[in-house]
C-alpha cells in the first residue's frame, strides 16, 4: 500500500511514474514470480490500473517488466476494472432479485455499478481516488478544507453519474478505504476477530467515524484502532468518497466485500481454464433464452419478431450487400429488445443496450453484443445518431450494420404490434430501386400488425433508399398456417419454414 500511494502521489504531481516506484514495483513483481514459480503456477497474470494507465512513461514500466522479468502487464480499462469487482462480489454474495450498487475505491479511481441481480445496468468510471484527492485537497483538517473536498467529490458524481437509472437496495464496498472503515467500527464496537467480509455500516456511523477521524491530528491517526497506519493520511479522502456516494444513490446500508477485483480476475482466470469463456455457438439459443427470461421479456413475441427480421433479412441480403454474420446478430437483438423493461418501462431500449453490452453472453463475443446491443438500443426511438456515444465508438462499417439490423428490426417488431404472432411470415417484392413491397402472410387481414409496420418503416425507406409498401397476402389465406401452443401464448409457423425457427 505504501508503494501504491508513493506511485499515485507522484504522478499526480508529474504526470509520470517516479524512477524509486517503478523500480520498487520491479523488484515486488520479481519476488511475486519467484514464489509462484516455487508453487509450479503455469498461468500468472499481471495486470495494472488507473497510475500506469494514466502515467506518460506507463508503455516503458510494462517494457521493462516484459523484457527484464518475463512477465506481461495487461494495462486494463475502469470499465473491465469495475466488471471484475462486481464479478467478486456477485460470487460472494447472493444478489439475485436486489437492485445493487457495488463501489470500488483505490488510489487513483472509483468505479461504480450499479446491477439488478447478475445484470449490469450501468457502469460508471470516476477519479475520485483517496491517494489523488489526498493529494488534491491534503489532509483536509479544517472545515473549510473539508467542504471544498466534499464539494469536489459531489461535482465529479454528478458529471460521471447523471441521471442514475434506480435507488439500490444495498452498496457493496471494495477496496482497502472500505475494510479499514469496517475494522475501525469493529474495533470501537468490541468486535474485533469478527468476519470481515459482509459485515453492515449504516450511513450514519460513516458520517459519525468520518467527522471524528478528520479532527484527529495526521500524527495521531496511526494509533486508531482498526486503522492500518499506511492509510492514515487518505482515509479521510476515502471515507468522503462514500458519504458523497451514499447521499448521491441513497444508500442507507454499505456491506463490506474483503475482496475485490484480484479476487475477479482469478474468478476469471478459473472460468477459462474450466472452459466458461470459451465461445459455444450451440449455447446462443440457451443463452438468449435465459437473458430473455431472466428479465421478464414475453418470450413468444421476441421468438416470433426475430423469425420475421430473419426472414427479411434474407430476403434483402444479396440485393443490399448485406453480411451473412449479421442474420443472428440481427435475431439475437430481436429477441432482446425488450430486456430493459427489468429497470424501467420508459426509456427501455437504452436499459436493453446496457444490460446486452454487461450481459457476457454464452456464445457471442465482446464485439457482437456490441453490435447486438445498438440493434436493440434503436429498436424503438430516436434513429442512431453520431453524437449518441453508443454509436460513435463504433466504426463507419459497423455503424452501417447497426443501421441496417434496426431498420429491419423496427418494420419486424411492428409485424406483431398486436402480440398475437399472427403475421406468420414475409416476402420481400423488391420491385424497382425506388421502390420495395412488403407481403405479409397471416390467416386474416392483419390490420394492428400491418398498421404497426408502417409507423416504424421511416427507417427503413432512409437506410435503403426505398419507398416501403406493406400489404397483406390475401393468397396466403388458401395455405393457412398451423398455429402451436407455446407456454400459453400463441406463435405461427408458416408451412414453408420449420416449426419453432427462429430465423
Amino acid at each position: 500500500m505504501e508503494e501504491k500511494q508513493f506511485f499515485l502521489s507522484k504522478l499526480s504531481k508529474t504526470g509520470r511514474l517516479d524512477p524509486q516506484a517503478i523500480e520498487k514495483s520491479l523488484g515486488a513483481l520479481r519476488r511475486m514470480k519467484q514464489i509462484a514459480e516455487g508453487f509450479q503456477i503455469t498461468e500468472l497474470k499481471t495486470i495494472a490500473t488507473c497510475a500506469v494507465r494514466e502515467a506518460a512513461n506507463g508503455n516503458e514500466f510494462c517494457r521493462r517488466a516484459r523484457e527484464e522479468l518475463g512477465i506481461d502487464i495487461e494495462v486494463i480499462g475502469a470499465q473491465q476494472e469495475a466488471l471484475l469487482a462486481f464479478a467478486s462480489v456477485q460470487r460472494a454474495f447472493d444478489i439475485n432479485g436486489q437492485h445493487v450498487a457495488v463501489v470500488d475505491i483505490g488510489g487513483g479511481s472509483t468505479e461504480i455499478v450499479l446491477a439488478f441481480g447478475s445484470l449490469v445496468e450501468a457502469v460508471y468510471t470516476t477519479q475520485l481516488g483517496a491517494v489523488r484527492l489526498s493529494e488534491v485537497y491534503g489532509d483536509a483538517a479544517s472545515n473549510e478544507s473539508f467542504s471544498e473536498l466534499l464539494a469536489g467529490i459531489d461535482r465529479q458524481l454528478r458529471k460521471q453519474t447523471r441521471n442514475p437509472v434506480f435507488v439500490p437496495h444495498i452498496l457493496f464496498g471494495s477496496g482497502g478505504t472500505f475494510t479499514s472503515v469496517a475494522a475501525m467500527i469493529m474495533a470501537s464496537k468490541g468486535q474485533d476477530g469478527m468476519p470481515m467480509r459482509g459485515y453492515q455500516v449504516s450511513r450514519a456511523e460513516v458520517r459519525h467515524l468520518l467527522d471524528r477521524i478528520r479532527k484527529i491530528p495526521l500524527k495521531d491517526r496511526a494509533g486508531v484502532p482498526g486503522l492500518s497506519p499506511d492509510r492514515a493520511d487518505i482515509i479521510v479522502a476515502g471515507m468522503a468518497i462514500i458519504d458523497r456516494i451514499m447521499d448521491r444513490f441513497e444508500i442507507n446500508t454499505v456491506q463490506v466485500h474483503s475482496r475485490g477485483v484480484r479476487d475477479g480476475l482469478l474468478l476469471s482466470m478459473i472460468d477459462r481454464s474450466l472452459g466458461g469463456n470459451v465461445e459455444k455457438p450451440h449455447d446462443r439459443e440457451a443463452a438468449l433464452e435465459r437473458l430473455a427470461a431472466s428479465c421478464g421479456c414475453e418470450l413468444a413475441h421476441g421468438r416470433h419478431v426475430a423469425k420475421l427480421a430473419g426472414s427479411m433479412f434474407m430476403h434483402l441480403a444479396a440485393e443490399h450487400q448485406l453480411n451473412p454474420l449479421d442474420r443472428p446478430l440481427l435475431e439475437a437483438a430481436a429477441r432482446l429488445q425488450d430486456v430493459g423493461y427489468l429497470i424501467n418501462y420508459d426509456q427501455h431500449h437504452k436499459h436493453s443496450y446496457h444490460l446486452i453490452l454487461h450481459s457476457r453472453l454464452e456464445g457471442f463475443q465482446p464485439n457482437e453484443l456490441e453490435l447486438i446491443a445498438n440493434v436493440a438500443r434503436y429498436h424503438r426511438g430516436a434513429d442512431p445518431k453520431r453524437k449518441h456515444a453508443n454509436f460513435r465508438q463504433l466504426s463507419a462499417r459497423d455503424q452501417q450494420r447497426v443501421r441496417q439490423m434496426a431498420a429491419i428490426l423496427r418494420v419486424a417488431g411492428g409485424l406483431d404490434r398486436s402480440n398475437t404472432q399472427q403475421a406468420s411470415g414475409v416476402i420481400v417484392e423488391l420491385g424497382s430501386a425506388e421502390e420495395m413491397t412488403l407481403r405479409v402472410a397471416a390467416p386474416q387481414f392483419p390490420e394492428v400488425d400491418i398498421w404497426g409496420a408502417r409507423k416504424r418503416s421511416k427507417l427503413f425507406e432512409k437506410v435503403f433508399n426505398t419507398s416501403l409498401r406493406i400489404e397483406w397476402d390475401d393468397s396466403s389465406q388458401n395455405n393457412r398456417p398451423t398455429r402451436q401452443k407455446d407456454n400459453g401464448a400463441r406463435s405461427v409457423s408458416h408451412p414453408s419454414r420449420p416449426a419453432g425457427h427462429a430465423g
